[in-house]
């Protein structure tokens, strides 16, 4: 059964820091390049960051030098090191399996973690 299942999510004060964990299960994990999405409340989902099988990475432009998206093949678990947050990255965080690095998204879908920014 394939799954991504996502961690670490909660409320953070501005500022403040976060790191979000996806473990995979029922796929090869090696060879699929893994995002983060996230969708806030009245908005569209969107692209956060993605890393493809050898660690190459694609951020967005809203989170770029404050996010770090990374992972580890040998624990089939992609990671999301969130620091200096803001209110507007308040969101459901999803973990994406199978798409392309600078391209589509992929098919399978975590079910996501709340995250929320606030003081």
């Amino acid at each position: 059964q394939v799954q991504l299942v996502e961690s670490g999510g909660g409320l953070v004060q501005p500022g403040g820091s976060l790191r979000l964990s996806c473990a995979a299960s029922g796929i090869i994990f090696t060879t699929n390049v893994m995002g983060w999405y996230r969708q806030a409340p009245g908005k569209q989902r969107e692209l956060v960051a993605r890393v493809s099988t050898r660690s190459s990475t694609n951020y967005a432009d809203s989170v770029k030098g404050r996010f770090t998206i990374s992972r580890d093949n040998t624990k089939n678990t992609m990671y999301l090191q969130m620091n200096s947050l803001k209110p507007e990255d308040t969101a459901v965080y999803y973990c994406n399996a199978g798409g392309a690095l600078f391209g589509r998204d992929g098919p399978i879908w975590g079910q996501g973690t709340q995250v929320t920014v606030s003081s």
